[in-house]
């Protein structure tokens, strides 16, 4: 009988001790998890304020009709839908078919872009 008691004494301070490292290891690992989202909300708001920017700068009409100037405003429509792209990608979880619609849409307009120069 004594023996058996020392043995569950002794199982329950392992199982005491193996409990806090797992809880201590959970609480770290929670940490980083809230740090990382909030990076990704910070880095979210940074592009919807790039989005609206490129936005305005795209309704402007233009006045020159170089080819260099036109090649630059396609890049830029192209950068504020690939910014939008990102943005989406991060903040939905799956929406597989939508994706992969945007995203052959952004290859297409890269390899149209790649025929033009």
């Amino acid at each position: 009988m004594v023996v058996s008691f020392n043995l569950l004494f002794l199982l329950v301070g392992i199982l005491l001790i193996l409990l806090i490292v797992c809880a201590y290891y959970l609480f770290k690992f929670a940490v980083i998890l809230i740090r990382v989202e909030d990076s990704i909300e910070e880095s979210l708001d940074v592009l919807d304020e790039r989005y609206k920017r490129m936005n305005e700068i795209l309704q402007t009409p233009i006045f020159f009709d170089s080819m260099e100037v036109r090649a630059c405003v396609d890049e830029i429509k192209k950068s504020r839908d690939a910014i939008l792209f990102v943005a989406n990608k991060m903040t939905q979880k799956d929406q597989g078919d939508l994706f992969k619609l945007e995203m052959k849409d952004v290859e297409s307009d890269l390899t149209d872009a790649q025929k033009d120069f």
